[in-house]
Protein backbone atom coordinates (compact mmCIF):
# COMPACT_ATOMS: atom_id res chain seq x y z
CA UNK A 1 0.00 0.00 0.00
CA UNK A 2 1.02 3.24 -0.57
CA UNK A 3 2.68 5.73 2.01
CA UNK A 4 0.12 8.08 3.18
CA UNK A 5 1.53 11.78 3.13
CA UNK A 6 -1.27 12.79 4.46
CA UNK A 7 -4.22 12.48 2.34
CA UNK A 8 -5.16 14.65 -0.18
CA UNK A 9 -8.88 16.74 -0.40
CA UNK A 10 -11.56 14.31 -2.29
CA UNK A 11 -12.98 15.97 -5.61
CA UNK A 12 -15.88 17.33 -3.63
CA UNK A 13 -17.11 20.00 -6.48
CA UNK A 14 -20.03 18.84 -9.41
CA UNK A 15 -18.30 18.73 -12.73
CA UNK A 16 -21.27 17.07 -14.29
CA UNK A 17 -24.45 15.10 -13.76
CA UNK A 18 -25.63 12.33 -16.08
CA UNK A 19 -28.90 12.31 -16.05
CA UNK A 20 -29.94 9.49 -19.44
CA UNK A 21 -31.05 6.71 -16.62
CA UNK A 22 -34.74 6.40 -15.60
CA UNK A 23 -34.82 5.25 -12.35
CA UNK A 24 -32.05 4.42 -9.91
CA UNK A 25 -28.47 3.38 -10.78
CA UNK A 26 -26.92 0.76 -9.23
CA UNK A 27 -23.48 0.62 -10.80
CA UNK A 28 -21.20 2.66 -12.30
CA UNK A 29 -17.80 1.77 -13.89
CA UNK A 30 -14.66 3.78 -15.11
CA UNK A 31 -13.16 2.06 -18.47
CA UNK A 32 -9.52 1.00 -17.98
CA UNK A 33 -6.22 2.78 -18.54
CA UNK A 34 -6.87 6.27 -19.17
CA UNK A 35 -10.22 5.69 -17.99
CA UNK A 36 -11.74 8.42 -20.19
CA UNK A 37 -14.98 6.98 -20.10
CA UNK A 38 -17.61 5.57 -17.55
CA UNK A 39 -20.29 2.87 -18.02
CA UNK A 40 -23.53 2.76 -15.68
CA UNK A 41 -26.27 0.37 -15.30
CA UNK A 42 -29.79 1.19 -13.58
CA UNK A 43 -33.27 -0.09 -13.11
CA UNK A 44 -34.13 1.18 -16.59
CA UNK A 45 -32.59 -2.08 -17.74
CA UNK A 46 -29.98 -0.12 -19.65
CA UNK A 47 -26.32 -0.05 -19.88
CA UNK A 48 -25.27 3.67 -20.71
CA UNK A 49 -21.64 5.09 -22.22
CA UNK A 50 -20.42 8.04 -21.07
CA UNK A 51 -17.63 11.09 -21.59
CA UNK A 52 -17.53 12.25 -18.15
CA UNK A 53 -15.19 15.21 -19.33
CA UNK A 54 -18.34 16.61 -21.78
CA UNK A 55 -20.69 14.95 -19.73
CA UNK A 56 -22.58 13.64 -22.78
CA UNK A 57 -23.99 10.31 -23.11
CA UNK A 58 -22.45 8.39 -26.14
CA UNK A 59 -24.00 4.71 -26.42
CA UNK A 60 -27.02 3.14 -24.96
CA UNK A 61 -26.72 -0.73 -24.29
CA UNK A 62 -30.20 -2.93 -24.08
CA UNK A 63 -30.55 -6.58 -23.77
CA UNK A 64 -31.59 -6.91 -20.74
CA UNK A 65 -34.75 -7.92 -19.23
CA UNK A 66 -34.54 -6.53 -15.99
CA UNK A 67 -32.44 -4.70 -13.85
CA UNK A 68 -28.98 -4.03 -14.90
CA UNK A 69 -27.05 -4.63 -11.24
CA UNK A 70 -23.34 -4.42 -12.24
CA UNK A 71 -20.45 -3.93 -14.98
CA UNK A 72 -17.16 -5.26 -15.19
CA UNK A 73 -15.09 -3.85 -18.24
CA UNK A 74 -11.87 -5.68 -19.77
CA UNK A 75 -8.53 -4.67 -19.63
CA UNK A 76 -8.45 -3.21 -23.47
CA UNK A 77 -12.12 -2.00 -23.02
CA UNK A 78 -12.92 -3.80 -25.98
CA UNK A 79 -15.97 -5.34 -24.13
CA UNK A 80 -17.70 -5.17 -21.14
CA UNK A 81 -20.07 -7.86 -18.83
CA UNK A 82 -22.87 -7.30 -16.85
CA UNK A 83 -25.72 -9.06 -15.23
CA UNK A 84 -28.90 -8.01 -13.46
CA UNK A 85 -32.54 -9.31 -12.02
CA UNK A 86 -32.98 -11.25 -14.97
CA UNK A 87 -30.35 -14.33 -13.63
CA UNK A 88 -28.33 -13.70 -16.49
CA UNK A 89 -25.02 -13.05 -17.42
CA UNK A 90 -24.37 -10.65 -21.20
CA UNK A 91 -20.67 -9.91 -22.21
CA UNK A 92 -20.81 -7.24 -24.73
CA UNK A 93 -18.82 -6.02 -27.65
CA UNK A 94 -18.13 -2.23 -27.11
CA UNK A 95 -18.38 -0.97 -30.55
CA UNK A 96 -20.90 -3.06 -32.09
CA UNK A 97 -23.40 -2.51 -28.96
CA UNK A 98 -24.42 -5.92 -28.87
CA UNK A 99 -23.74 -8.86 -27.21
CA UNK A 100 -21.36 -11.56 -27.99
CA UNK A 101 -22.33 -14.08 -25.70
CA UNK A 102 -25.04 -14.82 -22.92
CA UNK A 103 -24.81 -17.04 -19.82
CA UNK A 104 -27.64 -18.59 -18.23
CA UNK A 105 -27.29 -21.01 -14.63
CA UNK A 106 -28.19 -18.60 -11.76
CA UNK A 107 -31.53 -19.27 -10.08
CA UNK A 108 -31.73 -15.83 -8.94
CA UNK A 109 -31.13 -12.18 -9.65
CA UNK A 110 -27.07 -11.93 -10.43
CA UNK A 111 -26.05 -9.15 -8.71
CA UNK A 112 -21.54 -9.00 -9.41
CA UNK A 113 -19.78 -9.68 -12.36
CA UNK A 114 -16.49 -9.85 -12.75
CA UNK A 115 -13.38 -10.38 -15.65
CA UNK A 116 -9.85 -11.22 -14.31
CA UNK A 117 -7.12 -9.66 -15.59
CA UNK A 118 -6.98 -10.76 -19.12
CA UNK A 119 -10.80 -11.26 -19.50
CA UNK A 120 -10.28 -14.77 -20.33
CA UNK A 121 -12.46 -15.78 -17.00
CA UNK A 122 -15.62 -14.11 -15.88
CA UNK A 123 -17.22 -14.59 -12.18
CA UNK A 124 -20.88 -14.16 -11.29
CA UNK A 125 -22.38 -13.77 -7.87
CA UNK A 126 -26.32 -14.09 -6.91
CA UNK A 127 -29.37 -14.10 -5.33
CA UNK A 128 -29.02 -17.76 -5.49
CA UNK A 129 -25.94 -17.96 -3.39
CA UNK A 130 -23.36 -19.21 -5.69
CA UNK A 131 -20.15 -17.97 -7.53
CA UNK A 132 -20.29 -19.22 -11.16
CA UNK A 133 -16.97 -19.11 -13.45
CA UNK A 134 -16.91 -19.32 -16.88
CA UNK A 135 -14.24 -19.42 -19.33
CA UNK A 136 -15.05 -16.94 -22.18
CA UNK A 137 -12.40 -18.81 -24.62
CA UNK A 138 -14.49 -22.09 -24.52
CA UNK A 139 -17.61 -22.32 -26.72
CA UNK A 140 -19.20 -24.32 -23.96
CA UNK A 141 -22.17 -21.70 -22.18
CA UNK A 142 -21.96 -23.89 -18.61
CA UNK A 143 -20.02 -22.29 -16.38
CA UNK A 144 -15.79 -24.48 -15.15
CA UNK A 145 -16.53 -24.20 -11.76
CA UNK A 146 -19.83 -23.26 -9.33
CA UNK A 147 -18.65 -21.97 -5.66
CA UNK A 148 -21.35 -23.17 -3.17
CA UNK A 149 -19.81 -21.98 0.26
CA UNK A 150 -22.05 -18.69 1.16
CA UNK A 151 -25.59 -19.38 2.59
CA UNK A 152 -26.47 -16.28 1.30
CA UNK A 153 -26.61 -13.85 -1.85
CA UNK A 154 -23.58 -12.82 -2.83
CA UNK A 155 -23.28 -9.20 -3.34
CA UNK A 156 -20.04 -8.57 -4.09
CA UNK A 157 -16.57 -10.57 -5.64
CA UNK A 158 -12.88 -9.53 -6.92
CA UNK A 159 -10.94 -12.07 -9.56
CA UNK A 160 -7.20 -11.60 -9.60
CA UNK A 161 -4.71 -14.51 -11.27
CA UNK A 162 -4.59 -16.33 -8.49
CA UNK A 163 -7.42 -15.85 -5.84
CA UNK A 164 -11.16 -14.78 -5.70
CA UNK A 165 -12.56 -13.08 -2.73
CA UNK A 166 -16.50 -13.25 -2.18
CA UNK A 167 -18.41 -11.01 0.42
CA UNK A 168 -22.21 -12.30 1.17
CA UNK A 169 -25.06 -11.53 2.98
CA UNK A 170 -24.22 -14.24 5.16
CA UNK A 171 -21.29 -12.37 6.80
CA UNK A 172 -18.63 -13.90 5.54
CA UNK A 173 -15.48 -12.49 3.28
CA UNK A 174 -14.70 -15.81 1.13
CA UNK A 175 -10.95 -16.12 -0.06
CA UNK A 176 -11.00 -18.59 -2.62
CA UNK A 177 -6.77 -19.43 -3.39
CA UNK A 178 -7.13 -21.14 -6.76
CA UNK A 179 -3.53 -22.20 -7.09
CA UNK A 180 -3.57 -23.97 -3.61
CA UNK A 181 -7.44 -25.23 -3.89
CA UNK A 182 -8.02 -23.40 -0.30
CA UNK A 183 -10.84 -21.21 0.97
CA UNK A 184 -10.30 -19.08 4.14
CA UNK A 185 -13.78 -17.64 5.36
CA UNK A 186 -13.97 -14.36 7.45
CA UNK A 187 -16.60 -13.39 9.57
CA UNK A 188 -17.61 -10.15 9.76
CA UNK A 189 -21.00 -10.54 11.31
CA UNK A 190 -22.78 -8.33 8.92
CA UNK A 191 -24.19 -8.25 5.60
CA UNK A 192 -21.08 -7.55 3.18
CA UNK A 193 -22.21 -5.02 -0.05
CA UNK A 194 -18.56 -4.45 -1.26
CA UNK A 195 -15.05 -5.72 -0.96
CA UNK A 196 -12.25 -3.89 -3.04
CA UNK A 197 -8.64 -4.74 -2.71
CA UNK A 198 -5.97 -2.48 -2.54
CA UNK A 199 -3.67 -2.18 -5.83
CA UNK A 200 -1.01 -4.77 -4.40
CA UNK A 201 -3.80 -6.80 -3.08
CA UNK A 202 -2.08 -6.94 0.71
CA UNK A 203 -5.54 -5.45 2.08
CA UNK A 204 -9.11 -5.52 1.69
CA UNK A 205 -11.40 -2.89 1.87
CA UNK A 206 -15.19 -4.20 3.25
CA UNK A 207 -18.17 -2.50 3.68
CA UNK A 208 -20.97 -3.53 5.70
CA UNK A 209 -25.10 -3.13 6.87
CA UNK A 210 -23.82 -1.97 10.33
CA UNK A 211 -22.51 1.38 9.02
CA UNK A 212 -19.11 0.79 9.01
CA UNK A 213 -16.27 0.45 6.26
CA UNK A 214 -13.47 -2.09 7.53
CA UNK A 215 -9.87 -2.55 6.37
CA UNK A 216 -8.45 -5.97 6.82
CA UNK A 217 -5.57 -7.64 6.33
CA UNK A 218 -5.39 -10.31 3.37
CA UNK A 219 -3.03 -12.73 4.52
CA UNK A 220 -4.20 -12.96 7.99
CA UNK A 221 -7.71 -11.33 7.90
CA UNK A 222 -6.46 -9.10 10.93
CA UNK A 223 -8.91 -6.19 11.15
CA UNK A 224 -6.73 -3.17 10.23
CA UNK A 225 -8.75 0.03 10.73
CA UNK A 226 -12.57 0.41 10.86
CA UNK A 227 -14.31 3.74 9.40
CA UNK A 228 -17.68 4.97 11.00
CA UNK A 229 -20.19 8.02 10.63
CA UNK A 230 -21.96 7.37 7.82
CA UNK A 231 -25.42 5.42 6.99
CA UNK A 232 -25.73 2.43 5.78
CA UNK A 233 -27.80 -0.36 6.95
CA UNK A 234 -30.18 -1.09 4.18
CA UNK A 235 -28.92 -1.32 1.05
CA UNK A 236 -26.11 -2.35 -1.48
CA UNK A 237 -23.83 0.78 -1.61
CA UNK A 238 -19.95 0.53 -2.68
CA UNK A 239 -17.00 1.82 -0.76
CA UNK A 240 -13.63 2.58 -2.32
CA UNK A 241 -9.97 3.76 -1.79
CA UNK A 242 -9.45 7.49 -2.94
CA UNK A 243 -6.27 8.09 -4.82
CA UNK A 244 -3.33 6.72 -4.21
CA UNK A 245 -5.18 4.63 -1.54
CA UNK A 246 -4.43 7.46 1.52
CA UNK A 247 -8.47 7.73 2.00
CA UNK A 248 -11.58 5.64 2.30
CA UNK A 249 -14.45 7.11 0.43
CA UNK A 250 -17.34 5.78 0.89
CA UNK A 251 -21.79 7.50 -0.60
CA UNK A 252 -24.40 6.21 2.16
CA UNK A 253 -28.33 6.57 2.43
CA UNK A 254 -28.67 9.70 3.32
CA UNK A 255 -26.84 11.02 -0.22
CA UNK A 256 -23.31 12.66 1.66
CA UNK A 257 -20.03 11.24 0.21
CA UNK A 258 -18.06 10.76 3.49
CA UNK A 259 -13.86 9.96 3.30
CA UNK A 260 -11.74 8.99 5.92
CA UNK A 261 -7.68 9.16 6.42
CA UNK A 262 -6.73 5.52 5.73
CA UNK A 263 -4.26 5.95 8.68
CA UNK A 264 -6.20 7.20 11.50
CA UNK A 265 -9.97 6.67 10.20
CA UNK A 266 -10.48 10.35 10.98
CA UNK A 267 -13.22 11.56 9.21
CA UNK A 268 -11.89 14.69 6.25
CA UNK A 269 -13.62 17.45 6.09
CA UNK A 270 -16.13 18.57 6.08
CA UNK A 271 -17.91 16.51 8.70
CA UNK A 272 -20.07 15.87 8.17
CA UNK A 273 -19.96 16.15 3.77
CA UNK A 274 -23.34 17.38 2.51
CA UNK A 275 -26.22 16.10 0.87
CA UNK A 276 -24.94 15.96 -3.11
CA UNK A 277 -27.56 13.38 -3.96
CA UNK A 278 -31.59 13.00 -2.93
CA UNK A 279 -31.39 9.44 -2.28
CA UNK A 280 -28.76 7.05 -1.56
CA UNK A 281 -25.46 6.92 -2.97
CA UNK A 282 -25.31 3.12 -4.33
CA UNK A 283 -22.05 3.57 -6.01
CA UNK A 284 -18.38 5.18 -5.02
CA UNK A 285 -15.33 4.82 -7.52
CA UNK A 286 -12.25 6.75 -7.84
CA UNK A 287 -11.06 7.83 -11.11
CA UNK A 288 -7.97 4.97 -11.34
CA UNK A 289 -5.07 7.42 -12.63
CA UNK A 290 -6.52 10.89 -11.92
CA UNK A 291 -5.94 12.20 -8.12
CA UNK A 292 -8.49 14.64 -8.69
CA UNK A 293 -11.97 12.50 -10.11
CA UNK A 294 -14.27 10.10 -8.94
CA UNK A 295 -18.23 9.02 -9.81
CA UNK A 296 -21.31 8.19 -7.84
CA UNK A 297 -24.45 6.58 -9.01
CA UNK A 298 -27.65 6.86 -7.16
CA UNK A 299 -31.03 5.66 -6.38
CA UNK A 300 -32.21 9.51 -7.52
CA UNK A 301 -31.73 8.28 -11.14
CA UNK A 302 -28.20 10.42 -11.54
CA UNK A 303 -24.51 9.94 -12.09
CA UNK A 304 -22.39 12.78 -10.52
CA UNK A 305 -18.12 13.36 -12.03
CA UNK A 306 -16.53 15.38 -8.91
CA UNK A 307 -13.69 16.98 -9.40
CA UNK A 308 -11.27 19.39 -7.93
CA UNK A 309 -12.38 22.95 -8.42
CA UNK A 310 -9.74 24.94 -10.69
Amino acid sequence: MAPSRGPQALARTLHKTLSSHRGPVHVVRYAKGSAKYVLSGGQDRTIRLWNPDLGTEIKKFEAHGYEVLSISVSHDNTKFASSGGDRSVFVWDVTAGVTTRRMAGHMGKVHVVELNADATVLASGSYDSTVRLWDLRAPARAPIQVLEEARDAVQTLHVDATTIITGSVDGHVRTYDLRKGELRSDFIGQPVTSAVPSSDGTTLLVSTLDSHVRLFDTTSGKLLNAFTGHNHTSYRCRACFGHSEATVVCGDEDGAVWAWDLVDATVLQPNPPPRVHDKVITWTEHHPIDPGEMVTGSADGTVKVWRHSS
